[in-house]
């Protein structure tokens, strides 16, 4: 074990939430461990302000030999991290209250946090996938904590999703692993330049990129996050799109090869995918009728953006310090303003007797902040511009992506606008408990104040923005106030259902028992009519014509193809 200053505090961080959660077992303790909950993330947050990146502690006889420690960009992500849990922690306390699953969701709290910790601090790639699988599969019991239909359907889609990122991920740090000389995993720092110089490196790269994309909320993989984020209780939902998502944000600049080599193919599919996420999340959120769910779309929203950073520093290597700082920044002003506007969902429905108009002066501040034109949303977006105005070169298409952004700001203004116009129905007339406040009003701090640190943007050079830069961030929300207003006098949402192309995979009952478009019914009458199980006389198992229960039943199986597909392509 190594001797650094910083040891204790490095191992505390992780101890006290999974001692914690062990304790929960003794049935006495567990109302003191209720208590204790909420300051679980305390040591982690101590120990991102005092401790200096490099700090590290060694444990050789752990797993494969455990290695924690900070970089310059965990040590940021580590800070919001703690900050997030916290106030949802607090928030928590009074939140459920009254709720007599409360001791079970702590637990699943506990080890969630120790899981998502873990996997900041981890060095090395065994204890950074341990944390990974840990948060994942103990975020589950989080989702599906009411236990009612529609959070079981949005477990069962989430873990669905879940093991199929956790193949993907395994398959791809197995294959890299069995790239190097050494007789166990490399370390993290380690695995991307055995990735940019592997025979399969666009296998493993896409393994990986795909295989986190799915925590992150890339398209088409995001299905599990806006039905996950209403069912779930409101601290969950705060920690799951803050400081959960950026796990996979966190795993591409741990595995992916930035920096290293120029990939041209991969940047433009990031890009690509970055952008669709923008504005398609964006279009879809606006047609949503439930706060949270608007919240989880403009989370998928705002993760294009970042994944439009990962994209341009895949191109171009000599930009990425300055990307990949970018980025960071970008993910804790994010991570805050958005924890603090999913935990004003509960305050907005219980603000008391008479609503202040303070309360939605506050909400509107991190919503201003997410947009781009207070405090962090300022730092981050400029942090990202700024690597358009550089000489180097760079692809010619690139121009018209400052653009680009602005206009997905005018999306992004939009679908907060719609968020603070449903939140004005939500009020029950009573008011929530104090740490109910409390929790909020820590996040709903910390976001101005922590992106304004000096010590931490060694990692991100930071400019004032002159009078230009200004305009770019502030006719974009302009822009999107006045279309806001003039939607909510004229235009209709769509009906498009939370989890969107999910539903035409694994259509609701009481939604096709909906459809009676004469098209619709004409286009049925065919297929019976050109059933090929009729035509053939083969009374086939209804679970084998019902896309939904192979979705859910035979699960394993699929899987189990894929990576044996996958598997096999990368041992050619």
């Amino acid at each position: 074990m190594s001797s650094a200053p910083y040891s204790a505090l490095l191992l505390a961080a992780l101890a006290l939430p999974l001692g914690l959660a062990g304790l929960w077992s003794v049935r006495p303790l567990r109302k003191a461990i209720g208590w204790l909950m909420p300051w679980a993330p305390l040591p982690a947050l101590v120990l991102a302000f005092v401790a200096p990146s490099g700090a590290s502690v060694h444990l050789n006889w752990l797993l494969l030999g455990t290695s924690l420690g900070l970089t310059e960009v965990t040590r940021v992500f580590l800070l919001f991290t703690a900050v997030l849990w916290l106030g949802a922690g607090l928030h928590a306390r009074g939140y459920l209250q009254d709720d007599p699953r409360r001791p079970r969701f702590e637990l699943l709290w506990l080890l969630t946090l120790t899981g998502n910790l873990l996997l900041i601090l981890a060095l090395d790639v065994v204890s950074f996938y341990a944390g990974f699988a840990l948060m994942t599969f103990a975020a589950y019991g989080l989702v599906a904590h009411t236990g009612k239909h529609e959070a079981r359907r949005a477990g069962r889609v989430y873990l669905v999703m879940a093991v199929l990122g956790e193949g993907l991920i395994l398959a791809g740090i197995l294959l890299a692993a069995g790239e190097t000389a050494a007789p166990m995993l490399p370390l993290l720092a380690d695995l991307p330049a055995v990735i940019a110089e592997s025979t399969r490196r666009d296998l493993l790269i896409a393994l990986l990129f795909f295989g986190f994309g799915i925590k992150a909320g890339l398209p088409l993989l995001h299905l599990w996050l806006p039905l996950a984020h209403p069912v779930a209780p409101v601290p969950a939902s705060a920690v799951l799109s803050g400081a959960m998502i950026k796990a996979g944000l966190l795993a591409w600049l741990h595995f992916l090869p930035i920096g290293l080599v120029s990939l041209p193919g991969w940047s433009a599919l990031a890009i690509g995918a970055g952008l669709l996420a923008a504005f398609g999340a964006a279009f879809i959120g606006l047609h949503q009728h439930q706060p949270k769910t608007v919240l989880a779309y403009s989370s998928v929203s705002q993760m294009g953006l970042i994944t439009i950073g990962v994209g341009m520093a895949l191109q171009e290597p000599a930009l990425a310090p300055l990307l990949v700082g970018a980025v960071t920044v970008y993910a804790l002003h994010h991570a805050l303003a958005k924890g603090a506007l999913f935990l004003g969902v509960a305050v907005a429905r219980h603000p008391g007797t008479r609503v202040s108009p303070l309360l939605w002066v506050l909400l509107g501040l991190p919503a201003l902040a997410l947009a781009g034109v207070l405090t962090s949303g300022v730092v981050a977006k400029m942090g990202l511009k700024a690597a358009l105005d550089t000489q180097t070169g760079l692809p010619g298409w690139w121009d018209h992506l400052p653009r680009l952004l602005e206009v997905a700001a005018v999306g992004t203004t939009l679908i907060l606008a719609r968020y603070l116009w449903l939140m004005r129905t939500e009020s029950r007339g009573d008011r929530a408990p104090l740490t109910v406040w409390l929790g909020w009003g820590l996040v709903l701090a910390a976001g101005p104040a922590l992106v304004f640190l000096p010590e931490y943007w060694g990692l991100a050079e930071r400019a004032t923005p002159a009078a230009r830069d200004w305009v770019s961030l502030g006719w974009p929300v302009l822009a999107g106030t006045v279309l806001a207003l003039i939607g909510i006098r004229w235009l209709r949402p769509w009906p498009i259902p939370p989890g969107d192309l999910l539903a035409l995979i694994t259509p609701r009952p009481d939604t096709v028992s909906r459809i009676r478009a004469p098209a619709t019914e004409a286009a049925r009458w065919v297929l019976r009519l050109f059933d090929p199980t009729r035509l053939l006389s083969i009374r086939a198992p209804s679970r084998f014509l019902r896309p939904d229960r192979l979705w859910q039943r035979e699960v394993a199986l699929v899987f189990a193809a894929v990576l044996v597909v996958l598997l096999a392509a990368g041992l050619r």
